[in-house]
């Protein structure tokens, strides 16, 4: 049987979570910072406007389509070129008030009639969303974001206990910053398929932690004479190459979607990338160093409670497991 990690592999992770969490702090500050500096490059499905996709002979290029676009009034817009360069392909986006957009269509036909006979170009679609009902969407798909890390909060509480569910939430809402942070340094469109593909990788990231989660508490019961930190390890270790299998292949096909998928599904790709690297990092460092300073936490705060004769309650959500 092929192994990728040898049996009886003994990294030390515990050790090192100290420095793991400053890098992650550190980054999550700076992203922070960036929402607020450069902010995220909105779709219209956020931000409200009109998208045309349209082709044109080869003899124009982009700067001469934005030009003779914005000589025939069409204003704010922004071209992109899309496809192959050979197919001659750009998206035009314009921003503007719900009368105008409903007019920006017609105005790019229009120009576009004053050089080429209508067999000589095509638009291919035409997409309107009002600001009002872009701002919506904007705030509707972030609600979206809150409630799954709301149910998945409580899932894992009662699945183990609560000094799991932080140390889950925490990962999760580390993997979507940062995929977002990635977004606001590429200037990427943020629109909902991006939203889309950042939901995908919360459930994908939670079910990687939960694995790491299942063989932590295992190790406990199996050895109840270890420390926090030594099971931990035990457990990463153990799992550590089921982990590297499972998101080497779903880096190897969502990669190949970016490279081979095509401009429509080319961000889509490109947020599953970001995030299952951060997702595997997440797992293996942050969830299971919040297990470590959650323990440790509750065995001083324990310890202190016992020393000065105060009795606190207990509380198991679910029944441990007996494990033989």
């Amino acid at each position: 049987m092929l192994n990728i990690i040898r049996p009886g592999t003994n990294i030390d992770f515990a050790s090192k979570r100290h420095i793991f969490l400053s890098l992650s702090v550190v980054v999550l500050i700076a992203t922070c910072v960036l929402f607020f500096v450069r902010g995220l490059n909105y779709g219209i499905d956020f931000s409200g406007g009109a998208e045309i996709h349209l082709s044109v002979p080869k003899a124009w290029d982009i700067g001469k389509l934005r030009k003779e676009l914005t000589a025939g009034g069409v204003e704010g817009l922004k071209v992109q070129q899309i496809g192959e360069p050979s197919a001659n392909e750009y998206l035009v986006r314009a921003h503007g008030d719900e009368k105008s957009l409903g007019t920006v269509s017609g105005k790019v036909n229009e120009t576009l009639q004053k050089t080429f006979s209508p067999t000589d170009f095509e638009i291919k679609r035409a997409d309107v969303v009002g600001p009002a009902a872009g701002a919506l969407l904007r705030k509707q798909g972030f609600l979206a974001m809150f409630y799954a890390l709301l149910v998945i909060l409580i899932y894992v509480a009662i699945r183990f206990d609560s000094r799991y569910a932080p140390g889950a939430i925490v990962a999760l809402l580390h993997d979507s910053l940062i995929v977002l942070g990635v977004f606001m340094i590429t200037q990427y469109q943020f629109d909902l398929t991006i939203l889309a593909a950042i939901l995908a990788l919360i459930g994908y990231s939670n079910n990687d932690t939960i694995i790491v989660y299942d063989r932590v508490r295992e190790t406990i019961h199996m050895h109840p004479e270890y420390s926090i930190e030594k099971a931990v390890n035990k457990a990463v270790n153990e799992t550590l190459g089921r982990t590297i299998v499972t998101s080497l292949t779903t880096f190897m096909v969502v990669s190949s979607l970016w490279f081979f998928g095509g401009q429509v599904i080319k961000n889509f790709a490109f947020a599953l990338m970001i995030g299952v690297i951060v997702g595997t990092y997440s797992s293996v460092f942050i969830a299971s160093s919040v297990i470590i300073f959650i323990t440790n936490y509750q065995k001083k705060r324990q310890a202190f409670e016992n020393k000065k004769g105060k009795k606190r309650k207990q509380y198991n959500v679910r029944p441990e497991p007996k494990l033989h």
